[in-house]
């Protein structure tokens, strides 16, 4: 029903960002899945602007909130303020209080903030003073990580990692790509505003649609193959593996490898699902869960080379 519509969507963001087509896919993945995205890549790469079109083209509210040293939970959640003239307190809520979150920069705040951060995500609603507050729906979470700049960051722990449904690693663009950007941005009178294609209460329907994708036991075999693959690499004889795996993925993966195949196969115009389309997001899914052990560092192997060696090796059915 409203996979055409999708097309369209694509098509309108793509009058305003060039190229990104891999992060807007998986932008619209989360959104239609539930799910929350971890991007790491050099700055000046349109994260802010994608994230900002597709808000746009959706009708959704966005935020873009700087993650700082200094940044208290007060000012990621809100605060209880203080009113002489009552003689009681108010509610001001934060910024987290929107449809689609940009936390830029989400590894150079303390361990505090990226906890009010992960409530937010995991439980969907925020505690301000004694009273919870439930937060508007869609709610998604874009937080975004500087690979360049590791001086004053705090490393995100394991178990807030895992909350990301996906870490989406940004490229440059290729020339044809920069050439474009060149020539819009050299127009100093170039100024295009995205047209609303797309509503709340579609974005429900779409997840109604989605969930009603079929995928075959056989490829849920397979999803749980994969998954083992990376816990017990020995039992699969896989060595090379096994030597450098501290810990596998965790359940989560195997929840999202099947709700974000279900969204790429109806974003493709089916409603079955394919082994390429679980491949496809094998690595985005796997990339952040699998940790590596101080051998892996040494031998340089990254988990893309775990994830690539594992696709390779597992046999569909």
């Amino acid at each position: 029903m409203y996979q055409q519509k999708i097309k369209e969507v694509l098509a309108e963001i793509g009058k305003v960002v060039v190229g990104q087509e891999s992060l807007i896919n998986r932008i619209l993945i989360g959104l239609f899945t539930g799910g929350h995205i971890l991007l790491e890549g050099v700055p000046g790469l349109a994260k802010t602007l994608s994230i900002n079109t597709i808000s746009q083209v959706l009708q959704l509210d966005f935020r873009r909130i700087q993650f700082t040293s200094d940044l208290l939970p007060s000012d990621l959640i809100g605060t209880m303020i203080y009113k002489p003239k009552v003689g009681d307190y108010e509610v001001k809520k934060g910024p987290i209080f929107a449809n689609i979150i940009l936390a830029d920069e989400v590894n150079r705040s303390p361990a505090k903030v990226q906890s009010a951060l992960l409530e937010a995500m995991q439980e969907k609603q925020v505690t301000i003073g004694d009273t919870t507050y439930k937060l508007d729906k869609p709610f998604l979470v874009l937080a975004t990580q500087n690979p360049v700049e590791q001086e004053g960051t705090y490393p995100l722990p394991e178990a807030q990692l895992d909350r990301f449904m996906m870490k989406v690693h940004l490229d440059y663009l290729n020339r044809a790509e920069e050439l474009e950007v060149m020539r819009r941005m050299a127009d100093l009178n170039f100024k295009y505003v995205p047209q609303p294609l797309l509503s709340k209460e579609d974005i429900f329907k779409i997840r109604e649609e989605v969930n009603k994708v079929n995928i075959s036991e056989t490829l849920e075999r397979y999803i749980i193959e994969l998954v083992f693959a990376t816990r017990r690499p020995m039992e699969y004889n896989f060595k090379e593996e096994a030597r450098y795996i501290q810990f596998g993925v965790s359940p989560r993966a195997t929840i999202h490898l099947n709700l974000a195949a279900k969204a790429l196969a109806y974003m493709e115009g089916r409603n079955y699902v394919l082994p390429e389309d679980i491949k496809e997001v094998v690595p985005d899914i796997m990339n952040h869960r699998i940790l590596l052990n101080y051998e892996a560092e040494a031998d340089d192997i990254r988990t893309s080379h775990i994830i690539d060696s594992i696709l390779s090796k597992i046999a569909i059915g």
